[in-house]
């Protein structure tokens, strides 16, 4: 089975900004000066329209901007590191414990069959802003794959970005 494609012009942006900066000479999304995480980091606390969740001293959690479920969440660490390697032991102490607490958070607020728990390493593994790190945690149900997904190759989300966050939020646990 092919999957068709559905029209996302709006996405255009998102997807040529990608390198755009870099090949102007200029910052691209990657470099400090134009990260969203890093824009994210010094965004103030916790906010819906912000889609921050949760503050650490050296790493947030944030909603996905491009779900690939409801409840589509990254753990990021507030220094724009690119690699696992360059972390600090107590930012990777604080990106793991994170991550731990977003998959409870995920479980209090969704009650999902599952979880998936990834990290795209590189552009070529499917990062979209390969130079900062960041790990993302997703709730998943048996037959989540739905009929749209299935004939048409298409998700569907029933849940704004606004909404999830205001299950998310007040699931993550203290720390």
């Amino acid at each position: 089975m092919s999957l068709d494609h559905l029209w996302a012009g709006w996405r255009n942006a998102y997807v040529t900004g990608a390198t755009a900066g870099e090949a102007a000479g200029g910052p691209g999304p990657d470099a400090p000066e134009g990260c969203v995480f890093c824009r994210l980091a010094a965004s103030g606390p916790p906010a819906a329209t912000t889609g921050v969740l949760w503050r650490g001293e050296a790493t947030f959690g944030v909603l996905n901007a491009y779900p690939y479920t409801n409840g589509h969440l990254m753990v990021v660490p507030v220094r724009h590191v690119g690699a696992l390697d360059e972390l600090t032991a107590g930012e990777s102490a604080e990106l793991w414990a994170a991550l731990r607490a977003g998959v409870a958070a995920i479980e209090a607020a969704y009650r999902p069959e599952g979880v998936n728990l990834g990290a795209n390493l590189g552009r070529a593994a499917g990062a979209g802003i390969p130079r900062h790190l960041h790990l993302h945690a997703l709730p998943r149900w048996a037959g989540d794959t739905n009929f749209m997904t299935s004939v048409a190759g298409a998700r569907v989300m029933p849940e704004s970005l606004e909404d999830s966050w205001h299950r998310l939020a007040p699931a993550w646990p203290p720390g």
